[in-house]
């Protein structure tokens, strides 16, 4: 079987990060790196040569330095919170090696709240090196990108619909508090899923890792890996005490998926 993409966790923390700024729990004083936990995203090096980043963290530029990011063909976004959309004035960078604009995908609501957000890129249109050079589509089902299918997954992040995006038998669903019934068959055969589990405590807005083992066990994947972590789990001690088949995922770990 050949492979379909390297994966890479550029980072896996929550919008504060870890460790947070002024906290001096266990974790937040740990001296294991994988619980350094950055602003969450993930790249997608295809088959085909292509580069794709899920969301522009805030810790774009850091992410790119430590992980070997050296260019970026197109960009999917979850939604529009700040710790997802934040890192976009990095593309320009790209912009400058490519000599290209860089396409990027979201839902419509994404998309307006971008165009809202980085006003200085789009009103009016600018042209050059001092803003990202980006063009954006709105979503309306399954596309493909540098060869490979992309299938966007309508989740529930509280209150508000984000995407999850599957590619082959990889999921990706960070941000999440619920799956939406109408999106469960866009999950069948996934073998290698990525999910929310912020916390133990529930949370309004994101699974707690009880919530994400059930959501697990329902897809039946052969490994499923834990993202969008806070400080309240250290990854030795939550790791040890994970059913088999399930990690803590961590910055830089890396994964061929099919």
């Amino acid at each position: 079987m050949s492979r379909l993409a390297r994966v890479t966790f550029l980072g896996t923390g929550t919008s504060h990060g870890v460790p947070m700024i002024g906290c001096e729990c266990a974790t937040c004083r740990s001296d294991d790196p994988r619980d350094r936990r950055s602003r969450p995203s993930i790249a997608f090096d295809l088959a085909g040569g292509s580069t794709v980043l899920v969301d522009t963290s805030p810790d774009l530029r850091a992410q790119a330095l430590a992980f070997g990011v050296r260019r970026v063909d197109a960009i999917l976004f979850t939604h529009a919170h700040a710790d997802h959309i934040m890192g976009l004035d990095e593309v320009r960078r790209y912009n400058v090696m490519q000599g290209r604009s860089i396409p990027c995908f979201a839902d419509a609501a994404t998309v307006g709240e971008i165009r809202r957000t980085f006003a200085y890129v789009f009103n009016p249109p600018q042209k050059g090196g001092g803003v990202p050079q980006i063009d954006l589509f709105a979503l309306a089902g399954p596309f493909c990108l540098g060869g490979a299918e992309v299938v966007p997954v309508p989740l529930q992040h509280g209150t508000q619909g984000v995407l999850g995006y599957r590619l082959g038998t990889f999921a990706y669903l960070t941000d999440c508090s619920g799956v939406p019934d109408s999106s469960w068959p866009l999950l069948d055969g996934v073998e290698t899923l990525v999910i929310d589990a912020l916390r133990e405590r529930p949370h309004p807005t994101h699974f707690t890792v009880s919530e994400a083992l059930a959501t697990i066990a329902r897809i039946g994947p052969r490994e499923a890996y834990l993202t969008h972590i806070c400080h309240d789990l250290g990854h030795a001690a939550t790791e040890a005490r994970l059913p088999a088949g399930v990690q803590v995922a961590y910055d830089g770990l890396i994964l061929d998926v099919f």
